[in-house]
């Protein structure tokens, strides 16, 4: 089953398979995550209280793309 993407996922801290963090999740929309790979602290903020949003260095993730939905979101390790 993959892992779900809600709005609840908004400030999450993204790692690859091996424990690397690769940024937070700045937005979500239908299934997608917009993940901010050099976040500042004031976005760090700004994302856990639902402000911060999609920008041009953001990469997008994809629900197909997830091994785990918890504290942390964890990639697969095959992509």
């Amino acid at each position: 089953m993959t892992a779900t993407l809600t709005d609840d996922e908004v400030g999450k801290t993204v790692i690859d398979a091996e424990g690397k963090e690769l940024g937070i999740v700045a937005q979500v929309d239908g299934g997608r995550a917009a993940v901010d790979p050099n976040p500042s602290v004031a976005e760090h903020v700004l994302a856990k209280i639902g402000v911060e949003g999609e920008d041009e260095e953001d990469y997008i993730v994809t629900e197909d793309m997830l091994e785990t939905v918890g504290e942390d979101i964890v990639l697969r390790g095959e992509l």
